[in-house]
């Protein structure tokens, strides 16, 4: 009770800095468009007087359409023209703005070591002409300027980037995993692994039947789901449970439900659709495939974490996996299919060999290759992508196809993966 309001306080708190932030970014980003446009002071007036009406009209637009309407599961013209845009500029416009903030404290504070400097060396040197020192001064906030818009449209341009071609750029990864406990007779067994599609006007039904076209061509012997079908609309699960019925493989499609299908509440509907298409979703379940006279035991559960995510607070967990060592079977390859790479520690606790997860999308927009930990995905995991190994088993990450909050994609392209099980050297 006591931590009740200090809590509470806090997010206030936090809602009302990112509320300020986004204000203020679009504030500059109208004013400064608006100075592009016109020359005069009453052109620049009406410029960005314009500029903030279809703004607000867009914002208002979209925000009614989020509320009133179910989110289509094609793309259409009022996504392409209305929503899309929006969230384009606001993605640029904010993520711009952060980086001029921290261009010019960089430069406030570069000014006043200068300015020290100079006080130290006025003894010693002859202060420059006022001529000279105009000239160095105008050049120097020519370049800053130059500089700096450099700097504040370079998000635009990514987004963009990230919008027509990053979110689509589908990568086919494939791994070979070494297993201990996989018998000779399992060796090459190969295992397609699809996450995240989060269906919707940005990766409609029609999308993901190509996806599932490049899954089936892999001729995988096992093809696996790890959750996160729909994202805030309960309606289009049956989009997406017919888009991936055309998934087919020898030892079958099997899944486990992700965060979404929890905050949607459609975990019990979308596991009934999928059963009567042939797919099988384990919710804290096993079941044993047969191959050469061995056996792969896949294990599924629903999402789980230890942390509330904003205002959800849905599968909450005092500890991962819990109730999962019943299904654990010590003489023969485990699998887990569990939509939040967090269970992986405790899931090498109990031995099992491999654990195949999705939700963080690879950061979606991730600039790794600045610096290592530049991921949105890692404030909640240190699982982001890819594969992790430590005693008792191992992980891997899978980006995920869809994307969430806005339909861009950076440094994470959408991925489908393929693994191929070998005997351990």
């Amino acid at each position: 009770m006591h931590h009740a309001v200090p809590n509470h306080t806090l997010r206030v708190l936090f809602m009302l800095m990112l509320l300020l932030w986004l204000v203020s970014s679009q504030v500059y980003w109208i004013s400064r468009v608006g100075r592009w446009l016109a020359r005069s002071r009453r052109g620049r007036l009406l410029a960005t007087s314009l500029l903030a009406a279809l703004l607000l009209l867009a914002l208002a637009y979209n925000l009614t359409v989020f509320q009133l309407e179910h989110s289509p599961t094609t793309l259409t013209w009022k996504a392409a023209l209305l929503q899309a845009p929006l969230e384009w500029w606001v993605f640029g416009s904010v993520l711009g703005f952060g980086i001029l903030v921290i261009f010019g404290v960089f430069d406030r504070l570069a000014r006043a070591l200068l300015w020290c400097y100079r006080k130290l060396r006025q003894a010693m040197v002859p202060p420059l002409t006022l001529a000279t020192a105009g000239a160095v001064s105008s050049s120097r906030r020519e370049f800053l300027e130059r500089t700096a818009v450099t700097l504040g449209v370079a998000p635009f341009v990514a987004g963009a980037y990230g919008l027509f071609y990053g979110r689509l750029n589908l990568q086919v990864t494939h791994r070979r995993i070494a297993l201990r406990r996989c018998p000779r007779a399992l060796a090459g067994f190969r295992i397609a692994q699809l996450s995240d599609l989060h269906i919707g006007p940005f990766m409609p039904e029609e999308e993901i039947r190509k996806y599932v076209g490049v899954a089936n061509a892999l001729k995988p012997d096992l093809i696996v789901l790890t959750g996160d079908y729909v994202t805030w609309d309960p309606s289009t699960q049956g989009a997406v449970v017919n888009a991936l019925s055309g998934l087919k493989a020898p030892f079958g499609v099997f899944g486990c439900l992700g965060n979404h299908e929890l905050w949607t509440e459609t975990e019990d509907s979308i596991t009934r659709l999928f059963a009567e298409r042939g797919i099988r979703i384990l919710r804290g379940e096993r079941v044993c495939l047969r191959c050469g006279g061995e056996e792969i035991n896949l294990v599924g559960v629903d999402f789980q974490t230890r942390s509330s995510m904003g205002r959800h607070s849905e599968g909450l967990v005092h500890s991962y996996l819990d109730g999962v060592e019943k299904l654990v079977r010590p003489d023969t390859v485990n699998i887990l299919l569990s939509h939040n790479p967090n269970t992986f520690d405790r899931a090498a606790q109990l031995g099992i060999d491999l654990s195949l997860a999705g939700h963080t999308h690879g950061g979606q927009v991730a600039l790794e290759f600045v610096h290592y930990d530049i991921s949105p995905s890692r404030l909640i995991t240190p699982y982001v992508r890819g594969l992790f190994r430590k005693p008792g088993g191992q992980l891997y990450v899978n980006c995920g196809i869809g994307t969430i909050g806005v339909p861009i994609r950076l440094g994470a392209p959408p991925e489908i993966s393929l693994f191929e099980l070998v005997p351990e050297a």
